[in-house]
């Protein structure tokens, strides 16, 4: 778990968007909660999302935007606004400053000033709790087994982690979670994502369904039409409430490329894209990398997993994966339909049904990897050290 600084981007222009994404994402622990366009809606969502910082994008119309950020701020003291235009009249300025604009970024934006500014604000925020690192698990196509894995792993990082865990169930109208632990949930995330304010973690904590391993679930609707209600801002404000709760929050998809999708995917730490060895797998993996590339997401953040490798695949391989999507594989799965359907149908975890199958001791591999992404830095210095030395004692 580390300390973020959490941003809430008011910005109509698309194109800015993109460019704040790629300037502000780039630095590890600055993630944006939301992307608010209409103006009017600042003060709301400010209700709604704990943030660190609000930058603003004040053009077209700075004379129009200038009364809500005044507004904003005197009612919000320890929020940072940071103020961006592609003018640098002084007047301008200096009216953004009396309003109380921590910072003014003329477009556009130098990534090195933002990270600056917002280093000046974390220095003045003292002791600030821990966030959980937030794991989204995306599947490329119906079927590829991505909701088994966000369960299993879930279950691996319950056991390695010393605070808590909670999966979610983010395919609110066909969602499984539930059902692979064999849990009976009493509230749901539509019951969570009715309210426009700020969740309190003891009220989000009674809502989730616990598992004998450690996880807790947050569950799909329970009909689809509870399923209709949910909206971006809502469900973004859940994983706001969530992140001050737990050591890891793991997101079953989401199943849709949306709004939602985005949003979630700039707010995570890691997107694990599972991959099947067929190609309407591989094609939708090359549409959705080249729709976060063109949008400013930082695909570093992207962890490609190759699931049921060994399966009769067309023959396409890893390497194939690797070439066409221009990513390395971070792992693969072995194929074992078998052992998972039947650990599937008992609602049992991969590592009660069968821990030593290789299924499940590849997802054991994985949450270990990602639990402790220092030690895997260095057994591959450990393991390049020793092959230098070979070379060299070679000679």
């Amino acid at each position: 778990m580390g300390h973020d600084i959490k941003f809430i981007l008011i910005n109509a222009d698309d194109s800015f968007a993109t460019h704040v994404r790629e300037v502000l994402l780039k630095f590890p622990g600055r993630k944006i909660i939301a992307e608010v366009e209409e103006p009017a809606l600042f003060a709301q969502a400010i209700k709604q999302f704990p943030v660190d910082v609000a930058l603003v994008n004040l053009d077209p119309n700075p004379e129009a935007l200038l009364p809500i950020i005044g507004d904003v701020i005197a009612a919000n003291r320890n929020l940072a606004v940071f103020a961006t235009s592609q003018s640098t009249d002084g007047p301008l300025i200096l009216k953004t400053m009396r309003l109380g604009v921590k910072e003014f970024l003329p477009k556009p934006i130098d990534p090195n000033a933002l990270n600056e500014a917002v280093d000046r604000v974390e220095a003045t925020r003292g002791d600030v709790a821990n966030q959980a690192t937030l794991i989204t698990v995306t599947g490329t196509a119906g079927g590829v087994g991505s909701t088994m894995f966000a369960t299993n792993l879930a279950v691996e990082l319950a056991s390695m982690a010393e605070g808590t865990v909670t999966l979610v169930d983010l395919d609110y109208r066909y969602g499984q979670v539930a059902t692979l632990l064999d849990v009976e949930p009493t509230y749901t995330l539509a019951d969570l994502c009715g309210s426009p304010e700020h969740l309190e973690p003891q009220v989000l904590g009674k809502a989730l369904a616990q598992h004998e391993s450690g996880v807790r679930v947050l569950s799909r609707p329970a009909t689809f039409a509870e399923a209709e209600t949910i909206t971006a801002a809502s469900c973004v404000g859940v994983f706001s409430t969530l992140m001050e709760m737990n050591e890891y929050v793991v997101a079953d998809g989401p199943t849709r490329f949306d709004v939602g999708a985005k949003s979630l995917i700039t707010l995570s730490d890691v997107n694990l894209l599972i991959v099947q060895l067929l190609i309407p797998s591989v094609r939708n993996a090359v549409r959705m990398l080249e729709t976060m590339r063109q949008g400013g997401y930082n695909l570093d953040r992207i962890r490609l997993v190759c699931n049921r490798v060994g399966r009769d695949a067309g023959h396409l391989t890893v390497d194939n994966i690797e070439e066409t999507l221009g990513i390395p594989v971070f792992a693969s799965i072995p194929d074992d339909w078998n052992t998972v359907s039947a650990a599937i149908n008992l609602g049992e975890p991969l590592s009660v049904h069968s821990p030593k199958s290789k299924v499940c001791g590849a997802i054991q591999e994985i949450a270990h990897r990602l639990h402790t992404p220092d030690a895997e830095a260095d057994d591959k210095d450990a393991r390049k050290k020793s092959l230098i030395g070979r070379i060299f004692a070679s000679n």
